[in-house]
């Protein structure tokens, strides 16, 4: 069982993390807060793609007859592409933090909610 756990010493990590970035994102009224922990969520989702993608005494796919075991490129290049969408996502996310600081002068999300409820009444 020690053996198990510690060969997959990795994936315990990356719950670790996500679990981190989880507890940030549904605990905390901070929209920055929030952006923060899904990025750090995000990190986590990345890690375990990339951690999946490895094969031990895989080598890069290029064909040569000293090889006969392969690493697959895919879950890296789609990681690459996550992680330029994840940057936009969290600009785009602090853009609209600063638009609603501008409107609510808070990022707070009770307090935005508060402000919101007056408005309508």
């Amino acid at each position: 069982m020690i053996e198990y756990i510690l060969g997959h010493i990795n994936y315990w990590f990356i719950i670790a993390v996500m679990m981190v970035g989880l507890y940030t994102l549904i605990s905390r009224a901070n929209l920055i807060k929030k952006l923060a922990g899904l990025a750090i969520f995000q990190t986590a989702v990345i890690l375990f793609y990339v951690s999946l993608g490895k094969v031990t005494g895989g080598t890069v796919p290029i064909v040569d007859e000293a090889y006969t075991l392969y690493s697959n490129p895919l879950p890296q290049v789609l990681m690459l592409t996550a992680i330029v969408v994840g940057v936009a996502t969290t600009a785009l996310g602090f853009a609209l933090v600063i638009r609603i600081k501008e409107a609510y002068n808070t990022i707070e999300e009770d307090a935005i909610f508060t402000l919101d409820q007056k408005d309508h009444e």
